[in-house]
């Protein structure tokens, strides 16, 4: 039997369960350097003020952690900086994918009951990692048409959809690896998620310590180093293929010599004895949820001292340019365009905060598939109180992680502006200000599961409409029941004067009774559901 027998099924079993979560983050991400360019013919319109932001955005060290370098004044040079933080998303997304059908399909037992049938034993790795490869060259050439279409350079358009498609490819790779090395989904995404961190960690530092050779480290360096539209260098593109090549090398023959189920890594043991803070539901969710919880509160951390120490830069970029001025305004903020730019980053910060809470959320879900589940609400622990334990961290969380980033934003911005008293507070109310929105997007994902669980990734269908219309929204002057949809849009503006609290309590209380609902609905239905 072929070692890639069954491959084709496989691939043809992938795409049908992802029939509605590929193209939706294939889109999103496509459309987004589109905006990007578009928002610069516009509010750039000349040379001189094309010039001018270039020059403020790239001395500021802040910016360049954040977006990476500029090489360039053109419009395209700047879409190429102003999309660089999304070769970090698109590397999330494609190893989550390729754990997702590799390592969790073996955690589920599924892995177990193909390979009885006539599979090839580098069919289940190969299959991920095709939909995967062949989803982010779709992405690359749909961005690169897109960025076309505005009216950019095509061999410029090209470079930058292929460095953020092979950007994909790279860190898909790496979760194929992962996979291998340990038993559990979440080990090999924790692994994963790391070494994205750390190709972060060395592109921020060699992009904001002018220490070039570090960014060179890096596949996220390298995916700005091709220099698109400016110096357009192909030859940089065959370091992620390389990469890739050596990553699989790896892979293939760690997936076959491993017994099914198990991993490289031998797994650590715990204690012969459960702790007293294992004794309930309450104590089991914080065990689940404590690391995800400490990382993403690390992460935002760091996000808000960036943001907070780009804002007076970001605030002198855009000075005199009333277009920009009045969008920054309506994204949230004061007539200072240091605090308009705090307010329009604190929101998208929130939308990643929901990410969060429907994340929590749908841990019911996953325990749920797993089995889990069904053998702790058959003994004394009753259906609300399993429920009501994640749902703690599906609502509690994001507020954490929000408070976390205002915090910070608040100490980096005080810090510039030389009244850390006085711009904590502020900041940290600006970040809080977002949780009843990211409340209304985890109440969803509670409903969901509670009465539609087959259909638990329609919020995170949800959540990418959001992240569409405030990216966009505001940019292209949508009409306002259009931006209503988000509600995110519905955030006062706390940064300015007279702003009201009743779009909060309205927001919380939805929040609340989508939550309550999808407890009800969870009583009363069977468990598991398949």
């Amino acid at each position: 039997m072929s070692t890639l027998a069954g491959t084709r099924h496989l691939v043809r079993l992938i795409l049908r369960r992802d029939r509605a979560v590929l193209p939706i983050w294939i889109l999103l991400l496509a459309v987004l350097p589109m905006t990007y360019a578009t928002s610069f013919f516009e509010l750039y319109p000349t040379a001189a003020e094309r010039a001018a932001y270039a020059s403020g955005t790239g001395n500021n060290p802040s910016i360049v952690a954040l977006l990476g370098p500029v090489y360039g004044d053109s419009v395209g040079a700047l879409t190429a900086q102003r999309g660089g933080f999304l070769s970090v998303i698109i590397g999330l997304v494609g190893l989550l994918t390729v754990v997702r059908h590799t390592r969790t399909e073996e955690e589920a037992g599924r892995r177990e009951l193909l390979g009885a049938t006539v599979l090839g034993r580098y069919a289940g790795l190969t299959a991920a990692l095709l939909v995967t490869y062949g989803a982010n060259l779709l992405l690359g050439l749909l961005t690169a048409a897109g960025l076309v279409a505005t009216g950019l350079p095509v061999a410029g358009s090209l470079a930058y959809g292929l460095a953020a498609a092979l950007v994909g490819i790279v860190f898909a790779t790496v979760g194929g690896l992962a996979a291998q090395l340990t038993e559990t989904a979440g080990g090999a995404r924790g692994i994963g998620v790391a070494v994205l961190g750390l190709a972060f960690a060395l592109r921020l530092a060699g992009d904001a310590g002018d220490r070039d050779w570090l960014s060179w480290l890096s596949p996220l360096g390298w995916s700005e180093r091709v220099q698109a539209y400016v110096g357009d260098r192909w030859w940089v593109l065959a370091l992620p293929v390389a990469l890739t090549v050596l990553l699989a090398a790896v892979a293939y023959p760690v997936s076959v010599r491993r017994d099914l189920g198990a991993g490289l890594l031998p797994p650590r043991l715990g204690p012969a004895t459960a702790g007293r803070g294992l004794s309930g539901p309450f104590g089991l969710a914080w065990r689940l949820h404590r690391g995800q919880l400490l990382g993403w509160s690390v992460g935002f951390g760091l996000l808000g001292l960036i943001l907070g120490g780009a804002a007076e830069a970001a605030g002198q970029a855009v000075a005199g340019n009333a277009q920009l001025e009045e969008i920054l305004a309506r994204l949230g903020g004061t007539s200072a365009l240091a605090e308009a730019y705090l307010g329009g980053t604190l929101s998208f910060v929130g939308l990643a905060a929901a990410g969060f809470g429907i994340q929590a959320a749908l841990r019911m879900r996953s325990e749920e598939t797993a089995g889990r589940a069904e053998p702790l609400v058959a003994t004394g622990v009753s259906r609300s109180r399993w429920v009501a334990s994640h749902l703690v961290f599906a609502l509690l969380g994001p507020a954490v992680v929000l408070a976390a980033a205002g915090l910070a934003t608040g100490l980096t911005y005080g810090l510039s502006v030389g009244d850390v008293p006085g711009e904590l507070p502020r900041m940290l109310g600006a970040g809080l200000a977002q949780v009843p929105a990211a409340w209304v997007l985890a109440g969803l994902a509670v409903l969901l599961h509670g009465l539609l669980p087959r259909l638990t990734a329609l919020s995170w269908a949800v959540l990418a409409v959001c992240v569409l219309i405030g990216q966009v929204g505001a940019v292209l002057k949508l009409s306002r029941w259009l931006l209503d949809i988000s509600p995110f849009s519905h955030t006062p503006q706390v940064l300015g004067t007279g702003w009201s609290a009743t779009p909060l309590v309205v927001l919380t209380v939805l929040a609340l009774a989508m939550a309550l609902a999808g407890l009800l609905t969870f009583r009363r239905r069977d468990v598991p559901v398949p």
